[in-house]
């Protein structure tokens, strides 16, 4: 599925939650499922530029399209205050702190959106080096969040 593919369906799924105002649980469990599909590809694509997998380039665009497209799809509408301490698949670990310095939140998730785009980018030219560097700073843009917000598993 190309990009404009992924994006067009990701907004219209995003489209149709938001019309619906959605439950604090709800909103845990979409933006849980939505990152862990982002650590499912952002693994495929690092067991192919590791070696460890088979390197197929079609896979790895794929792989960050889904990536970029989650990204862009409009997570911050998935967050409020109302969401501490709930439990979507899992209890939330996202801190207080998260709703208490919003231009900091907005600096790291456009920092993330930026990265995730790049990798895209990148990807679809096939290059495996750059790929893999360009991985390595899409995991550093998530990891800035997670040092910031997110707690430690219980």
């Amino acid at each position: 599925m190309n990009r404009t593919i992924a994006t067009a369906a990701l907004a219209f799924l995003t489209a149709s939650a938001a019309a619906q105002p959605l439950k604090p649980e709800e909103m845990v469990k979409f933006r849980q499922a939505a990152y862990t599909t982002m650590a499912w590809n952002m693994g495929k694509i690092k067991a192919m530029v590791e070696g460890a997998a088979p390197f197929n380039q079609t896979q790895i665009s794929a792989a960050a399209n889904a990536i970029a497209a989650l990204a862009n799809a409009g997570m911050g509408s998935l967050y409020a205050p109302e969401t501490l301490g709930k439990t979507g698949y899992t209890p939330t670990r996202l801190k207080e702190e998260f709703f208490k310095e919003p231009e900091e939140v907005r600096k790291i998730a456009a920092h993330f959106i930026e990265q995730a785009n790049r990798l895209a980018e990148i990807a679809a030219m096939g290059r495996k080096e750059e790929i893999a560097k360009q991985l390595s700073e899409v995991s550093k843009a998530c990891k800035a969040c997670h040092d910031k917000y997110r707690a430690e598993e219980r």
